[in-house]
């Protein structure tokens, strides 16, 4: 029997399968003939079989140095499953008792063990490195490997003793695998490995089931993903947020707008991330929000989306964590939220490490903002990112790629940057460069007497995007590369000097808009924002009867933008109504019964369907603080002293204020208004508010006379008097 029946044989027996992927079997081979051995495969490509097979053949047990526990359950508990002896894989790390090391120690001895897990850490440990060393071993296995290069999304220090371990505890080949890594970390990793003569396995990093999409992030953020979530009914998904106070609001946001979600991050306790997660394995929530340690090893085919709440800060990880959807082949979409905001939030949390750490950090984050920005093939630029060339112009499977551009003559303007670049002797990174066009005088520019160029402010009239989209194209076409290992510094290749020697025409796709997207429509003061006027018109009817059975002015009971929401909305309910802003659960229960009947027979005569299953509940995040403020002022605490205290203006408190009577709660501040504002000047306030048409400051403070009254003390009256008639 040749060693390809074997390995077939072996395949079916051991996993079920009838054939290999891919390299999986000349993988398999390379390793089984005792060399050190490359993989670089995509998620869902079948890395773990590349090391998994070999070593149920071989003699000895392998060693599997893998980043999480969570991981190494997973690849365990997988195994288990394959075989009937459960002592076929072990894992030994910190969730371990002394106890349960100790048996699995027996296991190893006792030659049932094919497949030992461990953590870095754990193999840096002398006991266990005592133990190893009286242990046969058939190759050491690096998952992750990419955790070893600083260049490398997840860097994880103790991965670069992995080689020291190796050479204590006795010499074996080596198989280092990672779903990620551009030419830069793969030399990295083979040579902290020792092993720059491996056999190196490349697949190719096209996904062509993937579908990718950059978001513009607005405040509307939960309310779009709300309503992605909901059109996505049934199928899983994982969304990524950067930060663990995040994740736990973002989760409890959706569960309270009825979709299955639970929260997972490295800062939760072992029990509850082991629940949550198994909850997601076994379909029994919709949605994991997790922070980047979830997902590694996770093998559950069937994401059908990954959203990323917010930008990652390298395309490695973007690339490994949207990996994670569609691993079956099916339908996967990978959405991303991206604001510049969140950018600089990142580059802000570079501060204070050390130099090296900071440059390579901002590199990585403007390779994923340029991926973000960018109009070409958002597929085209992923695959270039990590060295492999994507021929199509439109891969047909991303935003970009099903929208409408123009091509702008960019021939001039490339022209300029290739000799900029070589005028600043290939010293300077891409922003540099812009800013030098665009004559911006930073320190940087001014401090090197870069506004002395020729060059300088030659192009001030483009945007910066689009010389940035130049620049990429021209990275695209060959005729610029960064050198990695000056942190992203801008050559001239070859090819760019030829070009600039005979100029060929350089075109560049810019997005074109429609027009109503590029113009701003302000509406005029004063004019209705609802989304039905008739209903509006007939609230505003409703408002006014009330308002003369009450004796009180109309927009005491209700404000127009309170009716204008209710004419959007359609509220039918109490709890709808309550929700409403400016009406809250007192004028909700004391004027909204009428309102609620009107709407609801309007809703049904017109058959009209509501947008209330698209309104986004929101957790109250400031509950706390309200409830402080009215404790407060029952105590007669000061509004000026009360603002201190909170570190808030004196404007700031009284928004908090008129938030809270406008939303039905009843305050009483006589004694701060007694204390600073002169009777007969409160009497005459109250007396122009109990007359006036509505209640605008404004046209408050035009009819008193702003010589003679003061705003504070108009706004202070203004909340007493709604205070009073309205609650």
């Amino acid at each position: 029997m040749t060693r390809h029946e074997e390995l077939l044989q072996a395949l079916q027996h051991h996993f079920g399968f009838d054939s290999f992927k891919g390299n999986q079997e000349a993988i398999i081979n390379n390793v089984m003939d005792g060399n050190d051995t490359f993989v670089l495969m995509p998620t869902g490509g079948g890395k773990s079989l590349c090391y998994q097979l070999p070593s149920l053949l071989m003699d000895g047990v392998a060693i599997v140095v893998s980043p999480l526990i969570a991981l190494m359950k997973n690849q365990v508990d997988a195994m288990r499953n394959y075989s009937e002896e459960d002592g076929i894989a072990h894992f030994i790390n910190s969730s371990l008792s002394r106890p349960e090391i100790h048996a699995v120690k027996e296991d190893v001895l006792a030659g049932k063990t094919k497949l030992l897990y461990l953590a870095p850490e754990s193999l840096q440990k002398a006991e266990n490195v005592d133990f190893l060393q009286g242990v046969k071993i058939s190759f050491y296995a690096v998952d992750e490997a990419h955790c070893i290069s600083e260049w490398g999304h997840d860097f994880r220090p103790e991965y670069r003793q992995i080689k020291e371990m190796v050479q204590k505890i006795g010499k074996a080949p080596i198989i280092a695998l990672t779903a990620t890594a551009t030419p830069k970390v793969q030399h990295d990793i083979q040579k902290n490995l020792g092993m720059l003569k491996a056999g190196v396995f490349k697949s190719s990093f096209n996904r062509p089931n993937l579908y990718y999409e950059v978001r513009p992030k607005t405040d509307e953020v939960d309310k779009e993903l709300i309503r992605y979530i909901r059109s996505m009914e049934g199928k899983s998904g994982i969304v990524y947020c950067l930060a663990r106070k995040e994740v736990e609001e973002l989760a409890e946001t959706l569960r309270v707008n009825n979709i299955s979600a639970l929260p997972y991050h490295a800062g939760m306790d072992a029990a509850t991330r082991s629940t949550n997660q198994d909850a997601f394995l076994m379909e029994e929530c919709q949605v994991i929000v997790a922070t980047i340690a979830f997902g590694m090893g996770i093998d559950k085919p069937d994401v059908r989306f990954v959203v990323h709440y917010d930008i990652p800060k390298s395309l490695e990880g973007y690339y490994q964590e949207t990996g994670r959807s569609g691993r079956d082949g099916g339908e996967g979409q990978c959405i991303c939220f991206y604001s510049t905001k969140d950018i600089e939030r990142l580059r802000k949390f570079q501060q204070g490490k050390p130099v090296a750490e900071q440059e390579i950090g901002n590199q990585l984050l403007f390779e994923t903002q340029s991926y973000a920005e960018s109009t070409i093939c958002r597929r085209k630029l992923l695959l270039h990112y990590f060295g492999e060339e994507y021929e199509q112009d439109n891969c047909g499977n991303c935003d970009n790629c099903r929208k409408t551009y123009k091509h702008i003559d960019a021939t001039e303007l490339l022209e300029v940057i290739l000799e900029t670049v070589q005028q600043l002797n290939e010293k300077f990174k891409a922003e540099h460069i812009v800013d030098i066009l665009k004559g911006n005088r930073t320190a940087a520019v001014v401090s090197y007497k870069h506004d002395e160029l020729e060059n300088f402010g030659v192009a001030e009239d483009e945007d910066e995007a689009t010389l940035h989209a130049i620049i990429r194209q021209a990275m695209l076409s060959g005729y610029i590369q960064k050198d990695i290992e000056s942190y992203g510094d801008l050559k001239v290749t070859s090819d760019g000097k030829k070009y600039l020697k005979r100029p060929s025409k350089f075109e560049v796709p810019i997005e074109v808009k429609d027009e109503e997207d590029e113009e701003s429509i302000e509406p005029s003061i004063g004019a209705c924002a609802a989304a039905d006027d008739v209903l509006f018109s007939i609230l505003k009817d409703i408002r006014k009867r009330l308002s003369k059975r009450l004796d009180v002015p109309p927009f005491v009971i209700f404000q127009d933008p309170s009716l204008e929401a209710m004419a959007t909305t359609y509220p039918i309910t109490m709890e709808e109504l309550q929700n409403i802003p400016g009406v809250g659960a007192g004028k909700a229960k004391r004027y909204g019964e009428e309102f609620l009947r009107v709407i609801k027979e309007y809703v049904d005569e017109n058959e009209i369907i509501r947008p209330e299953d698209l309104r986004v509940r929101t957790v109250a995040k400031d509950s706390t603080r309200k409830i402080s403020i009215i404790q407060a002022i029952d105590r007669r605490v000061a509004l000026d002293d009360l603002a201190e205290s909170k570190g808030m203006s004196m404007e700031e408190m009284l928004e908090e204020i008129e938030a809270i009577v406008y939303s039905g709660t009843k305050l009483n501040i006589n004694y701060f208004i007694d204390e600073v504002v002169d009777p007969d000047e409160k009497e005459e306030i109250y007396e122009y508010f109990k007359n006036a048409d509505n209640d605008n400051i404004k046209t408050a403070m035009e009819e008193l006379g702003e010589d003679y009254y003061d705003e504070l003390h108009v706004r202070l009256v203004r909340i007493k008097f709604h205070s009073d008639l309205g609650n």
